[in-house]
């Protein structure tokens, strides 16, 4: 699927990503959602992808609401750089360790409402022109909404499948 370039189209692919997340979840078993990945990835199992999603959610949200009031939000997150993401990733992965895999899937359903929001509230122009906020440097709003949904969600499928082995199998049939 190409990369959004308009509202609609960043609508519509967050939306099917989300979905398409959901589904897969839906479908797990309560054994494999709770099962431990194969080896060779950090975030292990269900809950610590979906925290992952969560907490990037609310880094954006923050980095929303610090540059849209005319400040220079600390970005990814205080005491780090896009250069230092792999460590930041880890700290987010430790603070999920201890919570409950319903409690993290409730925190990015809502974090996830918040975003599709923050989408909606904003015109064409807003979301894709480049430059148009300070605090989004060379790029538009639109990039950093994109990466933390329609294009997050889809590496939070694909590691999932993955790590629990359902890449390549056939799906599994309905029940009537």
């Amino acid at each position: 699927m190409p990369r959004p370039a308009t509202k609609r189209d960043l609508l519509a692919q967050s939306r099917a990503s989300h979905a398409a997340l959901e589904v897969l979840l839906l479908g797990l078993s309560p054994a494999d959602r709770g099962r431990e990945f194969a080896p060779g990835t950090m975030n292990r199992n269900v809950r610590d992808v979906l925290g992952h999603l969560h907490h990037w959610h609310t880094l954006l949200l923050g980095w929303y609401a610090v540059g849209m009031q005319g400040g220079q939000p600390e970005m990814p997150a205080a005491g780090h750089t896009w250069s230092t993401t792999r460590q930041l990733n880890r700290s987010i992965h430790a603070r999920y360790q201890t919570m409950a895999l319903r409690t993290v899937l409730g925190r990015w359903q809502r974090s996830h409402v918040d975003v599709m929001a923050l989408i909606e509230r904003h015109t064409e122009a807003q979301l894709f022109t480049k430059r148009r906020y300070p605090w989004t440097g060379s790029t538009s709003l639109g990039a950093y909404l994109i990466s933390a949904t329609c294009s997050h969600y889809e590496w939070a499928r694909r590691l999932i499948e993955k790590g629990l082995g359902l890449r390549g199998r056939p799906e599994r049939p309905t029940a009537t």
